[in-house]
Formats: structure tokens, C-alpha cells, sequence
């Protein structure tokens, strides 16, 4: 045998059982004439030491509840199991528990010293603990919550206790015999790791022998269809007493209570880990249906009222239907990897779920469904609407507040992304009014551009570049970085390229304008400080910001740079060599304390200038060398068009989208300004040079076709001759341009620059600058290291066929003052 062996299967019968404890046989006269050997170990008298003595001598009359001599033979010594006291053969007493049964007399009456009845003791001790297993027994038979049946080896009922019982819902008389897969069909283990069927649960137990604890069975109950229940399921091998496979015990315990607990408290965890990863309102509200699909409800949908889907603040809720928008669906049937569709409109009927809760805006019930609004603020965003299965399913109370749990989540995370959508708007018109959105038609170069801010969602970066027209033909090319990403880098970013603009048009060299700059960026942008925890300083976003401007000259071909802390501009020539000028850093702006300087070079028509910023060629990935090396392949394939190498540089150096860092490409092929278009002389510094100087003008003019000009320009040139004459040293030089505009330029060295002024009615002078401003379009004054040039520049007539494409040129109208040369 194994475990199971007589001794322990004796339990079953008790220590009063004749086989097992102390016994004794009494005649009618209460002495003894038989005594068991459990009876000597009990009590310690050999038979021949009680044999013919009368019971009192080992259970005294006073422990037996009364006198023994005064009852008749057939009445029992003591209640069956009654506690009572035994005399040991030493002396001492001992608990015990007694009964006794009294034997029919033989017929014909009894004789003398016939067995009258038998009296059974054991150790009190043992008797209790027997009937505490009795009860317990009796206990799981009947009161134990733990539905406990017995399958045969065929895997049919053959016993259930009365929570089984109960379970079924059936006398156990009408389903003894009945398969266990006959009582749960649809059932299944949820358990992972184990057969999933009874059957097979129960044949590998008894195959193994080895028990399975706690598999969770999911199913309906035989004699209840509706929801769904789960029991906690064990289960073991029973054998007889001689270890022969009698079949398989099943305890169960109905766990749906816990079991949908923490089925909804895992659905607040997803809910929490799963809702609002983006700030998108539509990917944010299938979230929700991927989290509540399918182990909250069968079918989640979500609808939202278009203007917050826009970005709107939601309006207080009136008792009308607002427009909905059917953003997010999905079903249990749905698969994985499915394509979601795209947001539709909506309109529900009067007298529908939806259209009641939208109308009271509060939670609406129906079988099988339930509609939550989704409110901000208390004004309504949408509904969540929650469809169960075909059969009738209603949701609990702990299934509503679960509900609205998941829905007041999904609400604060849709209205975070509306907000999101609001300051995205503002932040992409931010972007729109900082960075160029397109360049004016150059004469000095061709442009392209691109620009890609690691912020893809917020779409503003610190990162700029520019192309600004200047005086003389000339172009400005710009391109920065703002240390940091988002609005704050953005506004900096605004400030600085306005800032270099202006410095620009005063036609400053490259150095001296980075010079300018550093010593704005050194300075707080409000006089305002803000303070930090405890410290309290300037506002120093804009310190460590790079910078590279360069200046090119369509007349010299000549390109001037200078850098602070930015890296220098890749230049292919028209054969396809690549090289990295030798221009010297500098430090970044801000810092302050060392100078600028700045390189000039001599370029070929069709140099192709690259300037960049180091977010394009450096990445966690990748050192800035790899970067450069794969930007100077694109850059040696030079004759291609320049979009065609922006569009590969970015999809060679920024394979994935958006890097760490905001990247900025601005590519610029160069040009030459054909001699015919210009015409230049120089005058001695004196007074005849005036009507010299009138006279080139004049004659330049009829060549090229533009007498309409030749009053202003005359003019012009008179006065800002007879200025340079008065007021500077020769040689002067006189200069005609004729590109998109008629550019008249007068030289000297010079440093003073003249200045419009009013002038009174007795002043002989101080009329003639102001004239010439009424008479042109723009006018200014660049510096150059050996004086100044004053120059006017003149829209051609409409019908002058060299007159620029419409919108390609400059504004119509003359004005006054310096202005901002070359934007158009």
C-alpha cells in the first residue's frame, strides 16, 4: 500500500471502535469476564488482574455519573463518546471517553455470568481529535463554500457535497454518472500552461498522479446561463486502501468576484499606461478601445464633437446635440493589425442612447449597452459608447464606475491633446511668420532649402537660415543654431534672425556683424529677470547660439564669411571638388571675449555653397566626420538640381525623420552679373566730375534702353556726386547696375554718410537728398574698408523688357530713408 493504509483508513471508524480501543465485557452484574490486550495498555491490568472484578475497579461509580450497582445491565455505563475518568493500575486517573453496548440475553433467559454488555474506552485526547475530523468532514459535506466532487476513473460524477451540488443547480441524483465536459461544454482553463478542456485536466491527473492547484475555469453554470463565472480549480488522485486508482477529486471555489476585481483593476493599469502615450485626439481615443476591447465589451466606439477634434474649447453643454465625429472603432473581432479608419460624421436619432446622453449629459444604460459622456471642465467633448455581446448582459455597478473611471481618464488625456492642438496651431503660425516660407528671386545665386525640427510635434525648432538681399546685387546667406527645442528656442531663434536682418541692411562685413550680434545676444532679450527656485538672472536662452553669415558679390565673384562656433560651409566648385573652407571659428554668440574674422573667397559661376547645421550631419549614430563625408557624396553629384540634392541629402543623413537635434540645409548655387549689365567709371574729385558723371548716366541709359529713367537718375547722380565732391576725397567711382532693378551706386573714401533733413525756407541747401529719396524707390549707404557707397535703386518702366517677372521684383513706389535692400 502507499499512503493509504489500514492504520489510516481505521481513522474513518474512531479510537471507540471495538477493533481499536480498550475493551471489556461485563456480565449483568457489571464484572468483568473479558479484557482486551488495548484494555491492559490502556489501564495497565493484565486480564487475570481484572477478571471477575466488578467494573468500579478501574471506573469508579463517582466518575461514572452515578452508582453502577443501582442500574440494570442493559442500561449503558456511559452515553456513547461521553467524557468520563478511568483508574490506572497505578493509581491514576485518566481522561477518557466511554460507551457501551449491551448484548441481547440468550434464549431462555440469561445465566449467571453470561456477557450482559460491552464496554469500549480510549484516551479522551484521541476521541476529540477523531471528532473534530468527523465534523470537518461533515462540515466540507455539507457547509464548506468549496464545491468538492468525485469522478471515477471514466471521468463521470460519482459524488459532489452540497456546494457542488448547489453549483449545478440540479438534485445530485439527476446529473450522478454525467461526464464532466457534459456539465461545462462551453467551459474552459484560462490558465496558461495546462490542458484547457476538464477532461484532459482531469485524465492527466490521473495519468501522472501529480495534483494541479488553482487553474482558473471559465464557464457558465449548468442550470444558469448568463455571464460568464470563474472558479479556482484543484484537483487530485484518490486510491483505496490498497492503492487501486479509485479517480479524481475536484475541489472548486467561485472566485468571479475576485477574479472581476482584478480583471478591472488590471484595465485601470492599461488604462493608465496605455491612454494618452501621444497628443494626438485620435490616435489618444483608440487607445481606449484597444484597452477596453475585448476584455471590458464586445464593441468601443468613440465620438467627438468636431470643434474640439479642432483644437476648439469645448461649449457648455446646452441640452442640444452638437456635430459629432466618429474617430475610433474597434470590436473583438477586429484583427491586430488592422487599418484604422479615418474620422467620419455622425449623427445619432432622437431617442438613442447616444442622443439622450448628449441631450441630459449624463450616463445612459440599455442591455448589452452603456453610453459615457466625456467631459472637460463639465462641458461635453463626446461619448464612449460600450457594446456587450448577443446574449443579455447588463452592466453592474462595479462595471459603471469602472466605466466612467476609464472614460474621466481618456477625457483628461483628449482634452490635454486638444490643448496640445490649440498651441500646435499657434506654434506652426509661430514657425510660418519665423522661418521664410519662400525666398525672393536672387540674381546672385539659385536657392534651395529644407529644414526639419526635432520636435516633430510641436513642428518649431532653434534652428534657422536665411537669404537676404542686399545692396549692389549682393545676397546675405544665413544660417544659425539655438541651443534647445520647442517655443522658447523658436522665439530666440525669431529674435536672432530678425536681428541679423537688420544688421544686414546696414551692409556691415561678416565679421563685424557677428560682432554686433554677439554683443546683442550678451544682452537680456526684456530688462525683466526671472527667477528660478532662488536664483534670480538674466534670461540667457540665446547664449551659446552658432552662427554662420557669408556675403556674395555676383559682380567680383568674391564670397566673404565669418563664424561664430558653427561649422564651416562645404563648397563644391563646377568641377565637383568638394573642400571645407579654412574659416576660423570664433566662439559661439554670447560668450563674448574673442574677435571674429572673417575669409573672402574668389568663386567660379556655378560654386555650389552647402551651409548646414550640425543636427543634419551628427547624430547618437553617427560622428560629425560621417556626417560631412555622406553629405560631400550627395554634394559631388554638384550639376544636379538643388532641390533634387536637398531631398537626397535629407533622406541619406536623416534616413528615419527627425533626429536629437533640428537640422537646417540651405543650398546656393552662385552666379556671375554679365559685364553688359554693368557700368562703371571713376572721377576725379572735383566739380567738373558732376556733369561727367551726368553725362555717363545719360549715355548708359540710352544704351540699355531706360531713357524713362534719365531725369531721376541724373538727378541722382548729381547729387550724390556733388556731395562726394564736397565732402570726401577722390577718386570717386560711378556704377550702373542693371539687374531686376536699375541700381545707381557713387563711391568716395569717405566715411561720413549724409542724412535726410528738412530744410528751412531761408537755407540755400540740405533740399537735393531729399529729392533724389522722393525719386527713387529705396536709397542707403554701405561702408567698406576703404570709405563708403551711396546708392538709389529704380523699378524699371512696366514695358522695359527687362523688367522683372510680376511679383519678382520689388514693390512699385519710391520711399524714403534706409530701407531693407533685396527683399521683395
Amino acid at each position: 500500500m502507499n499512503a493509504w493504509n489500514a492504520a489510516e483508513s481505521a481513522d474513518f471508524r474512531g479510537p471507540l471502535d471495538v477493533t481499536r480501543a480498550a475493551t471489556a465485557v461485563l456480565d449483568a452484574r457489571d464484572l468483568v469476564i473479558g479484557w482486551s490486550p488495548a484494555a491492559q495498555r490502556l489501564l495497565g491490568y493484565r486480564p487475570e488482574e481484572v477478571i471477575g472484578r466488578p467494573c468500579e475497579t478501574f471506573f469508579p461509580a463517582a466518575e461514572a455519573g452515578g452508582d453502577a450497582g443501582s442500574r440494570s445491565s442493559a442500561e449503558p455505563l456511559l452515553s456513547s463518546g461521553r467524557p468520563g475518568t478511568a483508574r490506572h493500575r497505578d493509581g491514576r486517573l485518566l481522561p477518557v471517553a466511554v460507551t457501551t453496548c449491551p448484548l441481547e440475553p440468550a434464549a431462555g433467559g440469561s445465566a449467571p455470568g453470561a456477557p450482559a454488555c460491552i464496554l469500549v474506552a480510549a484516551g479522551l485526547d484521541a476521541q476529540q481529535e477523531w471528532e473534530s475530523r468527523q465534523a470537518m468532514l461533515h462540515g466540507l459535506a455539507t457547509q464548506s463554500p468549496v464545491g468538492l466532487g468525485i469522478y471515477d476513473t471514466d471521468l463521470r460524477v460519482t459524488w459532489g457535497n452540497a456546494a457542488f451540488v448547489k453549483e449545478i443547480g440540479l438534485p445530485l441524483r439527476e446529473f450522478l454518472g454525467t461526464r464532466a465536459e457534459a456539465l461545462y461544454p462551453d467551459g474552459e482553463f484560462v490558465t496558461e500552461g495546462y490542458p484547457r478542456t476538464l477532461d484532459a485536466v482531469m485524465q492527466q491527473v490521473l495519468e501522472t498522479g501529480e495534483p494541479v492547484l488553482d487553474l482558473h475555469f471559465v464557464g457558465q453554470q449548468p442550470s444558469e446561463p448568463g455571464p460568464d463565472h470563474v472558479w479556482s480549480c484543484s484537483y487530485y488522485r484518490l486510491h483505496d486502501a490498497h492503492g487501486r486508482v479509485l479517480g479524481v477529486c475536484e475541489d472548486a471555489f467561485d472566485i468571479t468576484d475576485r477574479y472581476q476585481a482584478q480583471r478591472r483593476l488590471n484595465l485601470l493599469v492599461a488604462a493608465g499606461i496605455r491612454i494618452g502615450t501621444t497628443l494626438d485626439m485620435t490616435v489618444t481615443a483608440r487607445e481606449i478601445t484597444e484597452v477596453a476591447v475585448p476584455d471590458f465589451a464586445r464593441t468601443v466606439t468613440v465620438d467627438l464633437v468636431r470643434p474640439v477634434l479642432e483644437g476648439e474649447e469645448p461649449a457648455p453643454g446646452d441640452g442640444t446635440v452638437p456635430p459629432l465625429v466618429r474617430v475610433a472603432t474597434r470590436s473583438a473581432g477586429d484583427p491586430a493589425d488592422a487599418v484604422p479608419h479615418s474620422p467620419y460624421r455622425i449623427e445619432y436619432p432622437p431617442g438613442s442612447l447616444q442622443y439622450r446622453s448628449l441631450s441630459s449629459g449624463g450616463m445612459v444604460r440599455a442591455e448589452n449597452s452603456m453610453v459615457v459622456p466625456l467631459r472637460a471642465g463639465g462641458a461635453p467633448m463626446g461619448l464612449v459608447t460600450f457594446t456587450r455581446g448577443t446574449h443579455p448582459s447588463v452592466f453592474d455597478k462595479g462595471e459603471i464606475e469602472l466605466a466612467d473611471e476609464l472614460v474621466t481618464r481618456t477625457a483628461v488625456c483628449l482634452d490635454n491633446a486638444r490643448r496640445f492642438t490649440r498651441e500646435h496651431a499657434a506654434a506652426l503660425a509661430l514657425q510660418r511668420n519665423l522661418l521664410p516660407q519662400h525666398v525672393p528671386e536672387q540674381s546672385a545665386v539659385d536657392v534651395a532649402y529644407r529644414y526639419l525640427p526635432s520636435d516633430d510635434r510641436a513642428g518649431v525648432g532653434g534652428d534657422w537660415f536665411d537669404v537676404i538681399g542686399l545692396s549692389g546685387t549682393r545676397v546675405g546667406l544665413v544660417v544659425g543654431d539655438v541651443v534647445g527645442h520647442g517655443l522658447e528656442a523658436a522665439a530666440t531663434m525669431g529674435r536672432l534672425r530678425t536681428t541679423v536682418r537688420a544688421l544686414a541692411q546696414l551692409d556691415l562685413s561678416p565679421d563685424e556683424l557677428l560682432s554686433r550680434l554677439d554683443d546683442l545676444v550678451g544682452q537680456p532679450a526684456e530688462e525683466e529677470t526671472v527667477q528660478v527656485g532662488a536664483h534670480t538672472g538674466p534670461d540667457d536662452v540665446a547664449t551659446g547660439v552658432t552662427c554662420l553669415y557669408a556675403v556674395y558679390d555676383p559682380v567680383s565673384r568674391r564670397c566673404t564669411m565669418a563664424r561664430a562656433g558653427h561649422l564651416p560651409p562645404a563648397v563644391v566648385d563646377p568641377s565637383g571638388t568638394m573642400f571645407f573652407p579654412d574659416l576660423p571659428a570664433g566662439p559661439p554668440l554670447g560668450l563674448g571675449g574673442l574677435p571674429f574674422e572673417s575669409l573672402d573667397l574668389e568663386l567660379p559661376p556655378g560654386s555650389l555653397i552647402a551651409l548646414f547645421t550640425d543636427g543634419l550631419v551628427e547624430s547618437p549614430h553617427r560622428d560629425v566626420d560621417q556626417g560631412l563625408e555622406i553629405l560631400g557624396r550627395v554634394l559631388a553629384e554638384n550639376r544636379r538640381p538643388l532641390e533634387e540634392l536637398c531631398d537626397r541629402a535629407m533622406a541619406e543623413l536623416l534616413p528615419d525623420g527627425p533626429a536629437a537635434d533640428d537640422s537646417a540645409l540651405l543650398l546656393v548655387r552662385t552666379r556671375e552679373l554679365d559685364a553688359r549689365q554693368v557700368a562703371a567709371w571713376e572721377l576725379p574729385a572735383e566739380p567738373a566730375a558732376v556733369g561727367a558723371a551726368r553725362e555717363l548716366a545719360t549715355a548708359q541709359l540710352r544704351a540699355w534702353g531706360l531713357e524713362e529713367l534719365s531725369y531721376a537718375t541724373e538727378l541722382a547722380v548729381s547729387e550724390l556726386v556733388t556731395n562726394a565732391v564736397r565732402h570726401a576725397s577722390g577718386p570717386l567711382h560711378l556704377r550702373l547696375l542693371r539687374d531686376l532693378t536699375l541700381l545707381t551706386e557713387v563711391s568716395d573714401t569717405g566715411h561720413t554718410s549724409p542724412h535726410l533733413r528738412h530744410a528751412a525756407s531761408e537755407d540755400e541747401g540740405g533740399r537735393g537728398l531729399f529729392i533724389v529719396a522722393q525719386l527713387v524707390q529705396r536709397w542707403g549707404t554701405r561702408y567698406t574698408p576703404y570709405g563708403k557707397t551711396i546708392w538709389t535703386e529704380q523699378a524699371f518702366p512696366p514695358r522695359y523688357p527687362g523688367a522683372p517677372r510680376p511679383g519678382a521684383g520689388p514693390a512699385a513706389g519710391p520711399r524714403s530713408g534706409v530701407r531693407r535692400a533685396g527683399v521683395r
